[in-house]
Parts: C-alpha cells; structure tokens; sequence
C-alpha cells in the first residue's frame, strides 16, 4: 500500500462524480454516502445486498467497478462489539432509509427480530419480512432518522440504545465510532482486499490507534 494515495470526491450527482473520477488513474476505493448512495448501480453496474437497493462502499479495478453496502454488516459487528447477539436478540428500529433497510436485512439473516418504527419513512417489505414483530420487548434499539453530525434520537424503548450519528467530540468508545470502524473492516474483508482477511486488524486494534 506504499503507493496509495488518498483522495476525497465531493459530488452532488452522479454525473459530477464519474467527470471526478474520471481524470484519475488506477484503481480507486471509495466509502461514498447521500446522495450518491442510490446512483452507483443502474449508472456504474453494481449489486448491492437484496432489497437494500443503496451502495456505500466502491471499488474500481482495471476500469471495472463493483460495489456493496456494509451499513448492516457493520452494525451486526458493533453489536457483537458491545456484547449484544443478533441471533436472540430483537432490534427496535426508527426509519426506513438506506441504512434502515441494510441493517435490517443483516439483523434479519442473523437471525435476529426486528420491531420498525415509522419515521421519516417506513420500513418497505424486503427479504426480512419473516423477522417483523408487531410489538415486543427490544434488547436494543436505534433512531435512524437522527439528524447527522451528532443529532439527537428519539427515545425507543428497549434495554439498550444506540446512535450511528457522530461528530468531531465523538471518541472511540461511542457506538457511532465502533460502527464507523465495523463497516469500513467489512469493505476491506468483502470487497477490497477479501483475500487478505486474515491480516486485517480487529474493531479492538484499530479504535486502539484512534
């Protein structure tokens, strides 16, 4: 990795994104969020997760591009960071957005229950219809319609809550972080070094280096 470079793309389209990437050579790995999370697969040809239609993690490689969403994978893997289990564990969600619907998707392939909240949005049908609870007592529970850069939540009842929405005061020890952190090892495992994963750090390591 002695010859990466680091580069950040500011676009409000698609269409400004590709004239940006455009002018670079190489190969580009690139964490990407609103408003390009939607754009990426009918524009650049790329598959997400079923049903969660988003991507925020893409790579280009010999002038091909391919793409995933870790939004769920690394909310599964800071759940699991603070002692909760997906498996038998229920999950209280606000929201019905992007990350609404990968978490759901992830919690729901775990084995894990989902209670949804109607937020800005509900929570469409997906392939995590059969975890759908009316009601319930949630083990954990989370507001994804908290407004970014450290916005409040609303208070969802269950034994635990957490935020995926942080700012410059936030440490390493708030669950946004360890999130941050999850989703970014699971594009390094999944898409852009899998053969390497064996030599990737844990969540542990690499909050210890921030």
């Amino acid at each position: 990795m002695d010859q990466a470079e680091q580069v950040f793309i500011e676009a409000t389209s698609i269409e400004e994104f590709e004239s940006k990437v455009g002018i670079l050579e190489g190969g580009l790995w690139l964490s990407c969020t609103a408003p390009l999370k939607h754009s990426p697969q009918s524009r650049l040809g790329v598959e997400g997760p079923d049903g969660v239609n988003a991507i925020n993690q893409l790579m280009r490689s010999n002038g091909r591009w391919e793409g995933t969403s870790t939004d769920g994978a690394g909310f599964i893997s800071a759940c699991r960071h603070i002692g909760v289990e997906p498996s038998d564990s229920i999950l209280r969600m606000r929201g019905g957005g992007s990350a609404a619907r990968s978490i759901a998707a992830a919690w729901s392939l775990e084995g894990g229950l989902i209670i949804p909240e109607v937020g800005r949005r509900p929570l469409v049908r997906g392939p995590w219809q059969s975890s759908i609870l009316e009601s319930g007592k949630a083990d954990i529970s989370i507001d994804l319609d908290a407004a970014p850069a450290g916005g409040g939540s609303v208070e969802l009842e269950a034994q635990a809550q957490v935020s995926i929405s942080y700012n410059e005061d936030s440490s390493k020890e708030d669950f946004a972080v360890v999130m941050v952190v999850a989703q970014h090892l699971e594009a390094w495992g999944s898409l852009f070094a899998p053969n390497r994963g064996e030599n990737l750090p844990s969540i542990e390591d690499v909050l210890s280096h921030l």
